[in-house]
């Protein structure tokens, strides 16, 4: 009988940087949950998503020794992922995607019920739908706290593209919640 033993942090934290397969295969799975819905909130593909994360983790255990234990191990890890994700999106295709012809006239076919209003799912799928220049903008400047000028910055844009990307971004999500309002009040 195996018996697994949960490392501290601390503990965790020296294993890993000593390069300790058992103390990194205990890292992974505390945060690799929390972190691929992290990957999952830029990239929208599911498989992609998990190679971003797969990616990130390389990447966490690789420069270990240069977290400094100032804040949280968790949101260290995070921006790990949140700047593989940015990477990813970047090789994939240029974040100043535009508005797709065909966009505006896709509405989610779902509406949100009485009961629930606009759930976190619902909220969820309306922005996998958005464009992946404008999803990168919105979870870095809603979700993620970042500035503009730091956004810019991360993404190799200017500050009037954030800007206008968050703007449009916006505008997307307000049509589609007021189209899921309307179907929700017809129904």
């Amino acid at each position: 009988m195996i018996v697994k033993t949960l490392l501290s942090e601390t503990e965790l934290l020296d294993r890993c940087r000593q390069n300790d397969p058992r103390a990194q295969r205990q890292l992974y799975e505390r945060y690799a949950g929390k972190m691929l819905a992290v990957c999952r909130r830029y990239v929208r593909d599911a498989d992609d998503a998990e190679d971003v994360l797969a990616q990130g983790f390389v990447k966490v255990f690789r420069y270990l020794h240069q977290y400094e234990g100032r804040g949280p191990l968790a949101g260290w890890i995070r921006r790990v992922m949140v700047h593989e994700s940015l990477k990813f999106l970047r090789k994939r295709n240029p974040l100043t995607t535009s508005l797709e012809d065909d966009f505006v006239s896709r509405v989610a076919t779902t509406a949100p019920t009485a009961e629930t209003d606009l759930a976190a799912a619902d909220l969820w799928s309306l922005l996998e739908e958005l464009p992946a220049g404008y999803r990168a903008v919105f979870n870095l400047y809603a979700v993620e706290g970042f500035s503009h000028p730091q956004i810019a910055e991360a993404l190799g844009i200017s500050e009037g593209t954030s800007k206008s990307q968050l703007f449009k971004a916006r505008q997307m999500l307000q049509r589609q919640i007021s189209s899921l309002q309307s179907v929700a009040a017809v129904a």
